[in-house]
């Protein structure tokens, strides 16, 4: 399962979200890719990353979406 690649523990970066083994942050990860890095280029970058860690972290972040609950206010003013 890929989600036990994900690790959350308050002692590791503040608690967010990190590859198991590693202080990197799943957030790190996609902003790299949503920059438009290559899978090849972030495990060149972090090479103790696997192409299953950064599977892993891009199914973590969709799960977490997908699990968010959105919810919508009327900011006008009060009129």
């Amino acid at each position: 399962m890929s989600q036990a690649r994900i690790v959350v523990d308050p002692r590791v970066m503040l608690g967010k979200p990190v590859i198991r083994g590693t202080r990197i942050p799943v957030e790190l990860l996609l902003r790299k890719l949503g920059e438009g890095a290559s899978l090849e280029e972030l495990l060149d970058a972090y090479p103790r990353l696997s192409a299953q860690d950064i599977r892993a972290a891009m199914s973590y972040a969709a799960d977490t979406l997908a699990n968010e609950t959105t919810v919508a206010v009327n900011d006008d003013g009060g009129e």
